[in-house]
């Protein structure tokens, strides 16, 4: 058994000075704090971060921060994997305590993105894609467009997916935006890549995120009430011609993730996805199973993915509305869930939460997802 011992995220925000190590910092201090561990307890530490090294020349961030935490003379690993930097490191801590290789691992997601040097995320000098302008909104934005022409889906479905986002949002105090916004609000707002608007489109923030993960003795030392019951990485199959309005990758990583833990989307209390736009948690839904294929828009309008629905989807706020910090997003989504599984969520709590499922994926740029990564917690 692989228990999740600690959590700590900081507030995600565009309004703050701060280097990655403060962030960095802070992050983990709160999961050490929460977890009740010295820092000497831990044996490995696996450290995300997607673009300090393209934005301030940051490598080896993993052991100039924790140098600060007071980890060192240990295992530490740095991990970028776009998006789901974070949730991959998370991945790999998972397999070395599930090997016996350490029994205390930290993982930690940090970005600092606010920046006037930043520009559009893509892939690259490297990606054909990226060059003839395929830019992660109009990827987007393809995939919105033919998941309306192929299943009739409507912008205001879509932009239920943001409505409901800030009401969580604005119950979740490290969420970046703290504000309602109506459907009509949403639909008005500027234009991106057609038909996405502003606020269909996940901002970018400063912040960290960590968790204190350990094997199933210490878990009972410490009285640990959440497990992580399966954790998938997968990489895309880059069909070509690509099928924009499903995702393959998703669907066969969720089932993996699903199988290993012995459970099916029946089973889930509440979600964590990949909003990044608000296409994308429609697709999310249907890829992991929690409506069939096409009817993603349907139950976002439906009030069934809302807190209190009859399957709650990005109760933090998600991408939308939390912010997306790159490669602090993945981890931040296992610390959401494991605070549900806790009874520790405050005002956004999931009555009565015992299993949930954190999904992310990252570099959709060339019709096909780069990686993906989902896990399965349980109380």
């Amino acid at each position: 058994m692989v228990a999740i011992l600690g959590v700590g995220t900081t507030r995600f925000t565009q309004k703050i000075e701060r280097t990655i190590v403060s962030l960095g910092v802070e992050a983990a201090r709160l999961a050490l704090s929460d977890a009740g561990l010295a820092p000497t307890r831990i044996e490995g530490a696996f450290v995300a971060n997607a673009l300090g090294g393209m934005l301030f020349g940051d490598t080896t961030i993993g052991q100039t921060l924790l140098r600060d935490v007071g980890l060192r003379r240990l295992p530490i690993v740095n991990v970028e994997n776009a998006c789901t930097s974070g949730s991959s490191a998370l991945w790999l801590a998972w397999n070395a305590v599930s090997a016996g290789q350490m029994e205390a691992a930290l993982v930690l997601g940090v970005e600092r993105m606010c920046v006037p040097s930043l520009g559009l995320i893509n892939s690259g000098r490297t990606e054909i894609d990226t060059l003839l302008g395929l830019v992660t909104p109009a990827s987007f934005a393809l995939r919105a467009q033919r998941h309306m022409h192929e299943f009739g889906t409507t912008r205001g479905q879509m932009a239920a997916v943001v409505e409901k986002s800030r009401r969580h949002g604005a119950l979740n105090p490290n969420a970046l935006f703290q504000r309602t916004e109506t459907i009509a609000d949403v639909l008005a707002g500027p234009a991106v890549a057609d038909p996405l608007t502003r606020s269909e489109c996940c901002p970018i923030a400063d912040g960290a995120s960590a968790i204190v993960i350990g094997s199933g003795r210490l878990a009972r030392e410490l009285g640990a009430k959440v497990r992580i019951d399966s954790a998938v990485l997968a990489s895309g199959g880059y069909d070509n011609p690509a099928d924009l309005a499903r995702w393959d990758t998703d669907t066969k990583t969720a089932a993996t993730a699903y199988t290993r833990a012995g459970i099916g989307p029946e089973d889930l209390d509440l979600v964590e996805c990949h909003d990044a736009f608000s296409i994308a948690e429609i697709l999310h839904c249907e890829a992991l199973g929690l409506c069939a294929p096409g009817e993603g828009g349907p139950l976002a309008a439906s009030g069934a993915t809302s807190l209190g629905g009859r399957i709650p989807v990005n109760v933090s706020g998600g991408l939308i509305s939390r912010g997306h910090p790159v490669a602090a997003t993945g981890v931040a989504q296992i610390a959401e869930i494991a605070a549900h599984l806790r009874g520790t969520a405050g005002a956004r709590q999931v009555e009565g939460a015992k299993v949930g499922l954190a999904q992310c994926m990252g570099g959709d740029l060339a019709g096909d997802t780069k990686s993906c990564t989902v896990a399965v917690l349980s109380r």
